[in-house]
């Protein structure tokens, strides 16, 4: 049975774009969470009735999910669950590793600023003091999720490139693409900590390449470092983890 859901109507009148922001996130939660099975109309009066707000809020969070990528416009009207193939998935991944590689190489080649090393070197060394223990508790796995956004957040900075830094943010909203997306996959696994220390020395590696000028080295090694979040793509789609992974169940398993 699903959970119940708290109605926006409980809530204080706030103004229409709020109740909208307010209604995608949790039509978001629904499709993420299976409430909402992939390739299933949107009836929007019965969203209406379960979120407990007007029309034109709920008409407003499915046009934004439809630009998020979740779902996807019906020729008769409506909306309908997006779901993805492997490779659309794939492609997404593929796609921020280009680009991160791309920021990296400009942030090696314009010098990035003292004070971002400074900031991504300590974030690192965080992450360190976690891998030292001999197991990841759920506490610590949580942590790690929270410094590696921040340490590829710090690396897009260093560019300083406002371009780049829009891409980046577009990319990482794509379903499946942010740099967390399939991280949750390791939890569970008996290798998590070898992978997470595997992706670690490419983070020391590309901070390296990054701070010695060399573009060419810290753009390849910033693309590699793409290919753990395939990995845990695979891993999700096609391990025991289906129930771990939010959304997982939009992709279609290749035949």
């Amino acid at each position: 049975m699903s959970p119940v859901l708290p109605t926006l109507a409980s809530e204080p009148a706030e103004a229409g774009g709020s109740q909208a922001v307010k209604a995608q996130l949790r039509l978001r939660e629904m499709i993420l969470a299976g409430d909402l099975p992939g390739g299933s109309r949107i009836a929007e009066l019965a969203i209406v009735e379960r979120l407990g707000v007007s029309r034109t809020p709920i008409r407003a969070a499915l046009m934004r999910l439809e630009q998020e990528g979740l779902l996807e416009a019906l020729p008769n009207g409506g909306y309908a669950v997006k779901t993805f193939s492997e490779r659309d998935v794939s492609e997404a991944i593929e796609l921020r590793g280009t680009i991160e590689g791309l920021s990296a190489r400009l942030a090696a080649e314009r010098g990035a600023a003292p004070l971002l090393l400074g900031e991504a070197n300590a974030c690192l060394a965080q992450i360190d003091a976690l891998l030292a223990e001999p197991a990841l508790s759920d506490d610590d796995f949580s942590r790690y999720v929270a410094l590696n956004e921040k340490f590829h957040a710090l690396l897009g900075e260093m560019s300083g490139s406002a371009v780049i830094a829009r891409e980046l943010e577009r990319v990482a909203g794509l379903p499946f693409a942010s740099v967390s997306g399939f991280v949750v996959v390791q939890a569970n696994s008996p290798k998590a900590r070898d992978m997470f220390i595997v992706a670690q020395h490419q983070h020391r590696q590309v901070l390296d390449a990054i701070e010695h000028r060399e573009g060419s080295r810290a753009e390849a090694l910033m693309r590699e470092h793409s290919r753990i979040a395939q990995q845990n793509m695979r891993a999700a789609v096609h391990g025991p983890y289906l129930h771990q992974v939010p959304g997982v169940r939009l992709i279609r398993k290749r035949s």
